[in-house]
């Protein structure tokens, strides 16, 4: 069972990604490795798909969320293991790990479509204010009864 909203999914998408982009900066002291800059160019990565996900948070709204949620999948697998992948578990691993592992887990729990109640439908909306103005028609005639 899916529980956590696409809303939700966003507000986890823009703060994972700008998490892996300064993270490094801070903690890594400038050192410039693969075990920094990986983190770094997933982080952006997930920055720029979160803002072309078809969901509340997203601005393009060109990427639908069970793709999106595939890239998440991918990119949670490649940061967790890439301590390994790349030879600098000695160094570093647990934060790749743990933050690849969220990733994952977020992915698999989260809803495949987003709340249709969030988009607004031109169509739908000028139907719903003409009922409105009949409702109000209606309710006027009976007032003046």
């Amino acid at each position: 069972m899916r529980r956590i909203t696409t809303q939700m999914h966003g507000v986890a998408d823009y703060v994972t990604s700008v998490s892996l982009i300064t993270a490094p900066m801070l903690i890594a002291d400038n050192k410039r490795g693969i075990e920094t800059t990986l983190p770094m160019m997933l982080g952006a990565g997930t920055l720029v798909s979160s803002l072309l996900t078809d969901y509340e948070l997203g601005a393009a709204k060109v990427i639908k969320m069970p793709v999106h949620l595939g890239i998440d999948i991918a990119s949670g697998l490649l940061l967790a293991a890439s301590p390994w992948i790349f030879g600098f578990n000695k160094k570093v691993w647990v934060p790749h790990v743990a933050i690849g592992l969220m990733e994952i887990a977020i992915a698999l729990t989260t809803e495949t479509e987003p709340y249709q109640d969030t988009y607004i439908d031109e169509e739908d909306l000028m139907d719903e204010m003409d009922d409105l103005s009949i409702e109000f028609d209606e309710l006027v005639d009976e007032l003046e009864g």
